[in-house]
């Protein structure tokens, strides 16, 4: 049992890890290709091509049967790692589940796990989505334990990590209630990393209803920045009234440019925000953020909110905080946005605009490395996917990680706390990958 000093020396060393490593020198110069960690093997399993010196082990995987007695569900998404003790790690994974997904798994679970289940479909079962916690030994390479610790929820897509030691996770859903299910969606839920269990799925209203993606924690303050996964999405962030306790409320706000109402970074129709260049940006406060309408962004935006070209994962470095716009650009191929926080005033400025596939496609979840790169996770949306973990070097040059040789994506790309293993999801048959090498 791990003890309440062991578990907050690990937080420690989590916000110590490679997300507090200043990316700031990153360039984004669209086409630049380095050499990264070299070519790509052949993978013999036909799963993940990686380079030379690194291996992956897969340590969970649809339809395993966890310690609850409950199989792990498909749909793996966002992720997040956090230290449990001197050689173990907790991993608290997403599953981007609709009520259509629901299974006969999940009409068999007891009275204690239906109670703590957010929301019950009409033939009296959870539904499906949700996350599950991960135990994780580095030192042996095993799974120790593994379990549902947040159900009843839909299309937990992706979230964040919490400076004091929770996930946020995500619903990329405004479902309402209906014959089929009891309750509205389209929240943020929170679930602690030290949970043993399923634990009670509160949602977090005061966060906003809307197609939520990702999340972010400044250490420092507690903010918390939301991306949504919209074509004509807001850029958000969250003032709690209390820092750490979320619960307690505070203020949803949406970005935008100053002096430039309602300001267009897609750049689908003309170039209007070009690379390098730093936009003084302000904060609007929202209304009505419960959104039984789902207009949130639609009364930011008409308030001056920016609009992105969905907004999807969010990682924070030093100072500032780095999102992904998976089908933003000229092209539309993607693009990478930085938010500074590093000078007098806030600042927002187009990282990195891809004009080549082969570069960059569409990216997605994304983590800072120990060596200091972004490691984006590819989502294509085409009949016939070549997904890839992309490398984004401080020169802003991009590279091959990985390649994912199913028809899938990766996702919940994270690193342990002391940089050893990095761990990633393939979302569909759902895998989860501890990766080992030179990092």
């Amino acid at each position: 049992m791990v003890t309440r000093r062991q578990f907050n020396r690990g937080l420690v060393a989590s916000a110590l890890s490679g997300l507090a490593v200043n990316v700031s020198a990153f360039a984004g110069l669209p086409g630049k290709v380095a050499k990264g960690y070299g070519s790509l093997r052949e993978d013999p399993n036909g799963i993940l091509a990686l380079p030379s010196g690194f291996r992956y082990q897969i340590i969970s995987q649809l339809g395993d049967t966890m310690d609850d007695g409950l199989p792990v569900p498909d749909r793996a998404d966002g992720m997040g790692c956090f230290a449990l003790d001197e050689e173990r790690v907790i991993l608290v994974r997403n599953h981007e589940l609709q009520p259509r997904h629901a299974g006969s798994a999940l009409k068999d679970v007891d009275a204690s796990q239906r109670d703590k289940a957010y929301d019950i479909a009409a033939d009296g079962s959870p539904l499906p989505g949700g996350t599950s916690t991960l135990i994780y030994n580095l030192r042996t390479q095993q799974l120790d334990r593994q379990f549902m610790s947040l159900l009843g929820t839909i299309r937990n897509c992706s979230g964040g990590t919490t400076p004091w030691g929770s996930w946020l996770s995500c619903e990329e859903s405004v479902e309402t209630a209906s014959a089929k299910i009891g309750k509205d969606h389209g929240y943020v839920f929170e679930v602690p990393a030290d949970a043993s269990g399923l634990v009670d799925a509160s949602p977090l209203t005061a966060m906003g209803r809307f197609n939520h993606e990702a999340a972010c924690v400044d250490p420092k303050t507690g903010i918390v920045y939301m991306t949504e996964d919209r074509n004509d999405s807001l850029f958000y962030r969250f003032i709690p009234s209390q820092r750490g306790n979320l619960a307690m409320g505070g203020r949803l706000q949406a970005l935008t440019f100053k002096n430039a109402p309602q300001f267009d970074t897609r750049n689908w129709q003309g170039k209007k925000m070009n690379l390098h260049i730093n936009h003084d940006v302000d904060w609007i406060d929202l209304d009505d953020v419960s959104s039984p309408n789902d207009d949130l962004r639609v009364q930011g935006y008409n308030k001056g909110a920016a609009r992105f070209a969905r907004g999807e994962g969010i990682i924070f470095g030093n100072n500032e905080l780095y999102f992904c716009c998976t089908s933003g650009g000229v092209r539309q191929l993607g693009q990478i946005m930085r938010y500074s926080l590093q000078g007098d005033a806030p600042a927002l400025s187009l990282f990195l605009e891809s004009d080549d596939p082969a570069t960059f496609n569409f990216g997605d979840n994304l983590c800072v490395a120990p060596n200091g790169h972004l490691v984006v996770c590819e989502d294509q949306y085409t009949d016939v996917v070549d997904n890839h973990l992309k490398g984004v070097t401080s020169e802003g040059a991009t590279y091959d990680l990985a390649k994912v040789y199913l028809q899938t994506e990766p996702a919940g790309v994270c690193f342990s706390p002391d940089g050893s293993t990095m761990f990633v999801n393939l979302y569909s048959p759902a895998m989860t990958l501890a990766i080992t090498g030179p990092w």
